[in-house]
């Protein structure tokens, strides 16, 4: 089963002193969050979950779609990395909104 889902969320940047390279992020939250929670935990339960928690996805930004995964926070929702090519492709950079629509 697909379940299709569409979100408008932050561009963010997330580093560490340990980790100087920055990774992008877009917080998947909301309506859009509990859907994907609740697909984790059905999927939890036919055990078909990714290592860490996470959700396979596509992902479509504009033009750009990729394949990635979804990871979970309790503070934040769902964490959408975004990488260079992407961001390049669309044009979009920290602290803009994003529109992203995921197929789980």
């Amino acid at each position: 089963m697909t379940e299709r889902l569409t979100h408008t969320g932050l561009l963010w940047r997330w580093t560490t002193p340990a980790a100087p390279a920055a990774w992008f992020f877009i917080t998947i939250d909301g309506e859009a969050g509990e859907a994907l929670s609740a697909t984790a935990l059905m999927r939890r339960m036919e055990k078909s979950i990714g290592g860490f928690g996470s959700l396979k996805v596509t992902a479509q930004i504009g033009d750009s779609v990729f394949k990635t995964s979804l990871f979970p926070s309790k503070e934040l929702g769902w964490m959408l990395p975004v990488k260079a090519s992407v961001r390049k492709a669309e044009g979009i950079g920290e602290g803009d909104l994003v529109e992203v629509v995921l197929e789980v």
